[in-house]
């Protein structure tokens, strides 16, 4: 990889994989001689909701809804098409085909390999990460395709308010059509905490911080306090998990590479799907390239946050997601590599 197309992203958002895989490590370790640990810290839940493992997620989603400024969504009709795309990807195809993809490896591909009802598990925790367009890491794959950021911005702020909306009921049905059946008291619940309440706070504190500092001081100091809370945050919540999810990883450790499999294919379909539409309505490629990015990408951190509220820390619906932040940074770099050579498919912006 060329070294101007990793410039601007952090040394722990480039070597994620090795990190998460670290934590995998010390987390089943911790799980198997130090179970006292999960054992002291699962007695802490309200609601079936793991008061350590929320505050870890706080931290993660936090710092990125402050990243967002909803005030450009003022912006929306000056060039609507990438929009429609990034919309049509995201919440009408993206949802559907990571429950065809996961479900066509699954339950008959490795039929074989997968019981039945961990192969049911498997799916739910697909379809969770695949109903969840990305968000901050977004801003990242924008920078290393030389997209427009103010664009960029546009986009991920009316994902965000999607979310509020189609995230729900898109999860709710594609799981009752899989045979999962879940509350809808707890998704809600679910959304609410990791997505309305860090997102009411991060417009809140942007709002008081440039109103007091103004904008450059927000963006050139009080924003990059931040940079690495979201990476450390993850981390330490995947160490919780995965001390939780020991059990589950050393009884079907194969299972690791059977879930990425499915997952990596989607991601690599959403992006060509996503590209090669805004190629054919010729746009311009700094819109084109985040728009392939924001639905291949995926809001891992909701994703991780939902799997958990509804079926527990130890689940395997909740490896399923966790799978999905292991495979995500070495795919996405390859394609932002595809995007940045074919950048002549795309007309010249005047």
């Amino acid at each position: 990889m060329k070294e101007n197309e990793t410039t601007g992203i952090s040394f722990f958002e480039k070597n994620l994989t090795i990190w998460v895989a670290l934590c995998m490590v010390v987390g089943v370790l911790m799980g198997k001689f130090l179970p006292a640990i999960p054992g002291f810290l699962s007695r802490f839940e309200v609601a079936q909701v793991s008061i350590p493992i929320a505050l870890l997620i706080w931290l993660m989603i936090y710092p990125m809804m402050m990243k967002v400024d909803f005030t450009s969504i003022k912006n929306v009709r000056r060039e609507p098409r990438g929009l429609y795309v990034t919309w049509f990807v995201n919440w009408l195809v993206k949802p559907f085909t990571m429950f065809g993809i996961a479900a066509l490896f699954f339950y008959v591909i490795f039929k074989a390999f997968i019981p039945a009802e961990l192969a049911k598990d498997y799916l739910a925790g697909a379809v969770i990460l695949g109903a969840a367009p990305c968000t901050a890491m977004v801003f990242v794959w924008s920078h290393l395709t030389r997209g427009n950021p103010a664009y960029t911005v546009v986009q991920v702020a009316t994902n965000d308010l999607i979310i509020l909306v189609a995230f729900v009921p898109i999860v709710v049905f594609l799981l009752g059509i899989g045979g999962v059946s879940i509350p809808w008291d707890t998704l809600f619940l679910s959304v609410v905490l990791f997505v309305v309440i860090p997102l009411a706070g991060g417009i809140w504190t942007r709002t008081a911080v440039i109103k007091r500092k103004g904008e450059a001081y927000f963006h050139e100091q009080f924003i990059t306090k931040f940079n690495n809370t979201t990476i450390v945050g993850l981390l330490l919540t995947l160490v919780l998990i995965f001390s939780f999810q020991g059990d589950v990883i050393l009884s079907n450790p194969f299972h690791i590479v059977l879930i990425a499999i499915p997952l990596i294919l989607q991601t690599v379909l959403i992006f060509f799907i996503a590209y090669l539409i805004s190629r054919k309505i010729r746009l311009c490629h700094d819109v084109a390239a985040p728009a392939g990015m924001i639905g291949a990408s995926n809001f891992f951190e909701l994703a991780v946050a939902v799997a958990i509220t509804i079926f527990g820390a130890s689940s395997p619906v909740v490896l399923v997601t966790i799978v999905g932040v292991l495979v995500e940074v070495p795919i996405m770099l390859a394609l932002v590599k595809f995007a940045n050579k074919t950048k002549h498919w795309f007309p010249e912006r005047n």
